[in-house]
Parts: structure tokens; sequence; C-alpha cells
């Protein structure tokens, strides 16, 4: 089978690929400040002394993780959409605003991802002994002071390898915001399919830079990790 549709210029597919691919990378990159932060936060509050706030972290976390990421996205995407058009009912505005698909894509993953990184936090937070928080406040470091100079650092080193499984899962759960009409790598894949019906060329060519990806992401992930075990037996 010829690869020549894969090329750059007037007569292959190469360019829109690429964009595709530039729209994925984009997409988990501005969705892991978010997830992985949002995350974070809700490890805090599953770790609360409130019980009230307890419950709440767990049933935002059994939520998401046991319901699709495309159903996840769906309710983000059009619930959003329908708050948006009441807040612009209610202020009376004539024009309409509209979601973006890509913003309502980031909203919805960080969602996801938020749920199944807070889980590898609480285990992170749990494995940092007390006692060191109360020698950082003898010390005389306030609360905040005491979490990013002592404990965040500890932290990251121990959620590293779940954290760098939850990124993994991203990368491919990208491809949902292709439902979308987002011209993200899976649906350049798809359109050129369908302009040259071709889909075994084009989709094989999605899968391989897929598996770039997580090669790359893999490899990123132990070079992390060494660095931030180095000195630790």
């Amino acid at each position: 089978m010829s690869a020549a549709g894969l090329l750059f210029g007037p007569d292959g597919w190469g360019a829109l690929l690429l964009k595709g691919a530039l729209v994925t990378i984009a997409l988990a990159l501005t969705t892991v400040p978010f997830g992985f932060g949002g995350g974070l936060a809700l490890a805090g509050l599953k770790l609360s002394r409130w019980r009230t706030i307890r419950a709440l972290s767990e049933a935002y976390t059994t939520f998401f993780r046991g319901i699709p990421d495309l159903l996840a996205l769906f309710i983000v995407y059009f619930g959003l959409q329908a708050l948006l058009d009441h807040a612009q009912e209610a202020l009376g505005l004539a024009s309409r605003l509209e979601l973006s698909a890509f913003f309502a894509g980031v909203i919805a993953l960080s969602v996801v991802v938020a749920a199944y990184s807070g889980e590898v936090w609480v285990a992170a937070l749990q494995t940092v002994p007390p006692g060191q928080v109360e020698a950082a406040r003898s010390l005389g470091l306030d609360r905040k002071r005491a979490f990013f100079l002592v404990v965040l650092p500890q932290l990251g080193r121990v959620a590293l390898p779940g954290l760098g499984n939850v990124w993994t899962v991203l990368l491919k759960d990208t491809s949902l915001i292709s439902t979308l009409a987002v011209t993200d790598l899976l649906r350049a894949a798809s359109e050129a399919s369908k302009n040259t019906t071709r889909p075994i060329l084009f989709y094989g060519a999605a899968a391989a830079i897929y598996l770039v990806f997580s090669l790359a992401s893999g490899a990123g992930q132990a070079m992390l990790e060494r660095r931030a075990n180095r000195g630790i037996a």
C-alpha cells in the first residue's frame, strides 16, 4: 500500500495529521495542571477531619471513576452550555455564547484526571510522616511553607509512577474530543480515511503516532523517576 497520502503538500494528508497531533498534545498538556492540581486538592479533602467533606470527596471520585470518560465529556459540554444559556437569559443578553469544544474537553478531562490522580495523591500523602510537618512548624514555617518546602517534594517522588500512568491514559483519552468535531489526531485520521477510502493507512499512522507519544512519555517518566530517587537506597 502506497504511503503517498501521508506526505505534506496538496495531495497529501501529512499536514492535517500533524495539526491533529499538535492538538492532541496541546489538549493533554493543558489538562495536566488542572487535573493533577485538582487531584491534589481532592486528596486533601479526602483526608479532611470533617466527615461530610470526606463523604462528598468520595462521592465525586466514585462518580467520575465509575462512568465512561466519554459520558463525562458529554455531561460537561452540554451541561456547561445549558448553564451558559440560562445565565444569558437571566442577564438578558441578545447574542448566544458558544462553549468552545476544546475548552469543554479540557474541563471534562481535568475533572476525570482529578478523580484518578486524587487516589495517587492520597497514597503519597499518607507516606509522609506527620513528624516532618511538626518539625517544620517547630522551625517557624507556617502551614503553606511547610507544605511546599517539606511535604510536596516528597509527594512528587512517591506519586510519580502513578501520575505517569494517569498521563498515559490521558494521552489516549484525548481522542474522545473528536466526537465534538475538534480536529485532533483521531479525527484527522478519520477525515483522511473518509476522503481517500484508505482507513488502514491513516488509522495505522495515527496508532503509530500515539505509540510514539506513549514511548516518549515512558522515557520521560523513567528519567524523572531516576532524578527524583537519586541518593535514595
